[in-house]
């Protein structure tokens, strides 16, 4: 079973694809297996943290900042300056969460979630899941 959760971000957004992702595998009917979530997007990534504490997804995107500012001097400049940042981001943190599917239910843990970190925006943004049944 392959979806597509479609969402609008604002700038520097952290949104919450849980609830989602797991309505998701609970359509799919699949008991035992895995979940691929996958981002097509080049100024954005995939994660995984715990939902907590709001003040956290900020923390990630303030420390990310951090160690890849938007700079004038990247090699890379289709775009802006914050769209060659936000591709390094994005290759750093990575495009796909892969999760286990155990007794019909995404096995994630009790305290994290599933998030799409934007490094751009505003943008129309989508991820594909597809849930697969093992062996």
């Amino acid at each position: 079973m392959f979806q597509t959760v479609s969402f609008q971000t604002v700038k520097n957004d952290v949104v919450c694809l849980t609830d989602s992702v797991q309505e998701i595998v609970k359509d799919a009917g699949v008991e035992d297996g895995i979940c691929v979530i996958y981002c097509t997007h080049t100024t954005a990534g995939l994660i995984t943290t715990s939902f907590g504490d709001k003040k956290g997804h900020e923390d990630i995107q303030d420390e990310l900042r951090k160690l890849i500012p938007t700079r004038v001097d990247f090699k890379h400049q289709h775009d802006t300056p914050e769209d060659a940042a936000g591709h390094v981001k994005s290759a750093l943190v990575g495009s796909s969460v892969t999760l286990f599917v155990e007794n019909g239910e995404l096995f994630i843990g009790n305290t994290k979630g599933v998030y799409f970190i934007e490094f751009d925006g505003p943008r129309e943004r989508k991820v594909m899941v597809k849930v697969l049944r093992g062996a």
